[in-house]
């Protein structure tokens, strides 16, 4: 990971909206480990896919 990573979706290698592979890339590590951790806490109460949501539309695609 470079010191200077941002949050981005990317380009390539996202699979709905890209939101959990630009996580993953912006903490490095594995985009289906982060994909994962979003569908377990889909189990718990919350607005994870209203967070989702808004991420998708307000990060940039970047790399």
């Amino acid at each position: 990971m470079s010191a200077t990573a941002t949050l981005a979706r990317p380009r390539s290698g996202r699979m709905i909206g890209g939101v959990c592979a630009g996580i993953a890339h912006r903490f490095g590590v594995s985009p289906l480990t982060v994909r994962v951790l979003f569908l377990l806490s889909c189990l718990l109460p919350g607005p994870q896919v209203l967070v989702y949501l808004a991420l998708w539309l307000l990060l940039p695609a970047g790399y």
